[in-house]
């Protein structure tokens, strides 16, 4: 599964330093992370380590950086808070146990080539869940940034404990997690060129809570344990599995579009194109194994991929040394993680939450359009209050159903059934004296462009007079799709034109839609000579066709016109 050819523009003085620069980053995010989800600062770690490595070994991008990200984050808090609920003792190996299903599902996603479809829903509704886990990754956070610990019931239980929170502020750890929040979004864009503010942050707070604070005065990460990550085992229990694997299905789900959003954005960066499946399968690899080893759970992200592009890496190697670098420092460096205050992780996750949120989006939809701006927000509000599965998939019908119906509108009007000349159908000279020659007695049907089934109510209302006419002619040599429903559709017409005695004659060179007539018997049901090879030749048989109508048989046998 390893595919040396992503490693062919390999520059090992600029992988290395984008593994330097990544680890960095990553740093102060993998432990605000790790803390955040209530696994520990170490799983956070470990999840940047582990995922980081075997996305870079089996994924299908040169410049991808994976790890644990704030909307992966998110989802993995609620999954151990409802486990260790549920099951105090088991539940946090159920938590990990979620993370390798999820993985499973992204493999197998990828296995079945499915990567291309994972990011075909709206921007609106992307934007909405999007922004609505942002708010929830600061929500989740105010407890922290207060002094307490993050009470129970996620969004929902924190909303109601806010009044108490309140009124029971820790002022120091409160102060510090003002000043990271105040050094991350004021540090001068000059000095963020040569070390990320987060690190500034962490590192700067940290002192100043030493120098100014006791030690047990505030509320400390402790050192991170310097040995390999212990196995967890698999854990499921028949009361909550239904429950696990739809989490899992979740977590996948929205695993694939982070990580192949970023992926996208890594393209236009480099002017490379990434194997959409195959990087499904090298993320599903990886969150398989950081949840056999109790880490978070990861996927692509962005400031990490923007980032490792700028400073000249290339290749997945860089994402390598990233992983390398980042081990070196749980092993070497583990204890100098012990006077972190909670405060200042809380600070970098709520500045995480406030970047997640799509401003750009939120401040031109209703420049945009009402409807995109109602979907956007409500979905955002179904993501912090209800369910991402729900938001996600009320978003996506609502926003198909707009389309279909707008799509229908236009399709409608590539239905046309005329009986002279006026009508707007594409004719040559000689066609058109054809058809004149029929005088109205021709229902001319003429179709175009893709036909899905909401077109099928302007089919049936345009043939609905079909008794008044002799024969009818149908047209399908600029349909480029037909599908069941307007198959069906067509299948009525004609057998209506047949029970009011009309003869039906069709021209229709495409070999896909003559197929899908075919499957409908319409060969049987009008025969070999209703099927014309071109657009003149349909229109002489259904001339041809009225003159027998016209004509009269008398008692002795002789025909005798009567027109």
């Amino acid at each position: 599964m390893l595919s040396l050819s992503r490693f062919k523009h390999m520059n090992l003085k600029g992988d290395l330093f984008g593994g330097v620069t990544t680890a960095i980053i990553s740093l102060p995010l993998a432990l605000a992370f790790g803390v955040a989800s209530g696994a520990g600062a170490e799983a956070g770690m470990w999840g940047a380590i582990l995922v980081g490595l075997f996305a870079a070994l089996f994924g299908g991008s040169t410049s991808l950086i994976s790890e644990p990200t704030g909307p992966m984050t998110v989802i993995m808090t609620a999954v151990l808070t409802t486990m260790m609920a549920n099951y105090p003792e088991t539940g946090l190996a159920m938590g990990f146990t979620v993370v390798m299903m999820a993985g499973a599902f992204q493999i197998l996603l990828g296995t079945l080539k499915l990567g291309k479809y994972v990011t075909l829903m709206p921007y609106s509704v992307i934007s909405g869940f999007m922004s609505g886990i942002g708010v929830i990754l600061i929500i989740l956070q105010l407890a922290p940034l207060l002094g307490h610990k993050a009470p129970l019931g996620g969004v929902i239980g924190t909303l109601e404990a806010l009044p108490e929170l309140l009124l029971n502020i820790h002022f120091s750890e409160l102060f510090l997690g003002i000043l990271t929040l105040g050094i991350l979004f004021y540090l001068p864009k000059k000095y963020r060129q040569y070390v990320p503010a987060q690190l500034v942050a962490l590192v700067a707070i940290t002192l100043l809570s030493i120098i100014i604070f006791d030690t047990d005065s505030i509320r400390r990460i402790g050192e991170i344990p310097s040995g390999l990550p212990s196995i967890v085992w698999p854990t499921f229990t028949s009361e909550l599995f239904t429950e696990m694997v739809i989490d899992a299905l979740v977590l996948g789900t929205l695993g694939c579009i982070d990580t192949l959003l970023t992926a996208v954005i890594g393209d236009s960066l480099t002017r490379t194109e990434h194997d959409s499946d195959k990087e499904l399968r090298g993320q599903g690899i990886a969150n398989m194994i950081s949840g056999l080893f109790g880490a978070l759970p990861g996927a692509g992200a962005t400031m990490g991929t923007v980032v490792n592009v700028q400073v000249g890496a290339r290749s997945p190697l860089a994402g390598i040394f990233r992983a390398l670098i980042l081990m070196a420092v749980v092993f070497v460096a583990g204890s100098l993680t012990e006077p972190i205050p909670m405060a200042v992780l809380a600070g970098i996750a709520v500045y995480v939450g406030f970047n997640i949120l799509d401003w750009s989006f939120i401040q031109r939809a209703h420049k945009l359009s009402l409807m995109q701006m109602a979907i956007m927000y409500g979905v955002m509000l179904l993501t912090v209050f209800v369910d991402l599965i729900v938001a996600v998939g009320l978003g996506v019908f609502i926003s198909n159903i707009i389309v279909i119906e707008r799509l229908s509108q236009v399709q409608a009007e590539q239905v046309k059934a005329i009986s002279d000349t006026d009508g707007d159908v594409p004719m040559s000279d000689s066609e058109r004296l054809l058809f004149e020659k029929a005088k109205g007695q021709i229902l001319y049907f003429y179709l175009s462009g893709p036909m899905i089934f909401s077109v099928s109510k302007a089919i049936a209302r345009q043939h609905r007079d079909i008794n008044k006419y002799q024969a009818m002619v149908l047209d399908l040599s600029d349909v480029a799709m037909l599908d069941v429903t307007v198959s069906l559709a067509l299948e009525n017409a004609i057998k209506d034109a047949l029970d009011a005695n009309c003869k039906v004659y069709i021209f229709s060179p495409n070999k896909e839609t003559c197929d899908r007539l075919h499957r409908f018997n319409i060969r049987e049901k009008l025969g070999a000579d209703a099927f014309c090879d071109s657009r003149e030749d349909s229109l002489n048989q259904a001339l041809a066709a009225m003159n027998l109508a016209d004509q009269n048989v008398q008692p002795n046998g002789q025909a005798v016109n009567v027109s």
